[in-house]
């Protein structure tokens, strides 16, 4: 298997071909003219399904793990695994607020990202909505390699992100998964991800099939670079939106321990062949006081009642899915002080909802 990640749509080898869910998918028409694979509109692709899938529910595993506020604690390892694809990467250089707003920038887009799994009937609106803030980044990277967002290879590489993020939280956090719930688990990713309208060329047809691509891209694709690099630099980072009342110099006290602190958690998190990659060392104390935090966190989330363990995004989709509320009661949105910066609010890119 092989990713050719500087062509106009890179493709991966050795997936697609004869599977008859994606074969011939390169010839249907629909996507922009660029061949990134994915049309505009709402939410039906022609590259992507052919009717609105069905959403995952509440009798998934994914709904169980994903939305979880544990899922805070690997954040960084999400963004920087996100960035060091060197296509992601340059796009997150060249159009993301990221480095203007951190902290707004990702509670915010836990909104959208969450309601591709928990909006019930309205999730392929929302996979479809996500996908299209990503039609206008593109361009060519400071090595001359051209980027799409929506090239197949590079969304679904951000997306095998929050699926193997969802077991990290499990297996770390949360007591551990089965090998049966890994599988289950990878079937329900496939799930999700047709909520996109993307194609499917380049999900992995098995959990084997999906550990060697994993494997293969964390060896043989991703780069040290400096979109990965900024997200493991947290010895500037802002206070967030809900935290401003906090005195600056206590702020700034408190982040001299945690910045390390989260680079450690995010190193444990990373395959060998990243630490490697990016450098860091880690030891078999690092692993087991790594473990250890693990079962510290279980424990005191314990106690916290499972309602408030999730994302108000995720507590809505549990609450019409138990009919505490009523199915077509209105979607959870970011509170204003989430909202992108002015100057960017009427951008396309952005999830900007109107709220007060």
């Amino acid at each position: 298997m092989t990713q050719h990640t500087s062509a106009a749509c890179p493709l991966t080898s050795g997936v697609g071909g004869n599977d008859p869910n994606t074969a011939g998918e390169a010839a249907l028409p629909g996507g922009p003219p660029d061949g990134s694979g994915a049309s505009s509109g709402c939410p039906v692709s022609p590259l992507g399904y052919q009717a609105p899938p069905t959403p995952l529910g509440p009798d998934s595993l994914t709904w169980r793990y994903f939305g979880d506020w544990r899922g805070m604690l690997q954040g960084p390892w999400a963004g920087s695994m996100q960035n060091m694809h060197p296509q992601l990467g340059a796009a997150v250089i060249d159009h993301s607020t990221f480095f203007r707003e951190r902290w707004p920038r990702l509670l915010r887009s836990l909104y959208p990202i969450g309601g591709v799994v928990f909006d019930g009937d309205r999730a392929p609106v929302t996979g479809a909505e996500v996908r299209d803030y990503h039609v206008d980044i593109k361009g060519v990277d400071e090595r001359g390699r051209r980027y799409h967002a929506l090239n197949p290879d590079v969304f679904y590489w951000a997306h095998a992100t929050f699926f193997v993020g969802t077991i990290l939280v499990a297996e770390r956090f949360c007591g551990g998964l089965t090998e049966a719930q890994k599988r289950q688990l990878f079937d329900e990713h496939v799930a999700w991800y047709r909520m996109y309208g993307m194609s499917m060329r380049p999900v992995p047809a098995s959990w084997e099939e999906f550990q060697a691509y994993w494997d293969h891209m964390c060896r043989n694709v991703l780069e040290d670079n400096r979109a990965a690099r900024a997200v493991l630099d947290l010895t500037e980072l802002p206070k967030p939106p809900f935290a401003q009342w906090l005195p600056d110099r206590l702020w700034a006290a408190q982040r001299t321990v945690l910045a390390p602190f989260f680079v450690w958690l995010t190193v444990g998190l990373y395959d060998p062949p990243v630490r490697e990659l990016m450098g860091y060392r880690w030891s078999r104390r690092d692993e087991w006081l790594h473990r250890r935090f693990g079962d510290f966190v279980r424990l005191v989330f314990a106690v916290v009642p499972r309602r408030y363990r999730k994302h108000p995004r995720a507590r809505a989709g549990w609450d019409r899915a138990s009919g505490a509320i009523p199915a077509d009661t209105p979607l959870v949105h970011t509170p204003a002080r989430n909202l992108p910066p002015v100057d960017e609010r009427d951008n396309s890119k952005h999830y900007c909802p109107n709220v007060s």
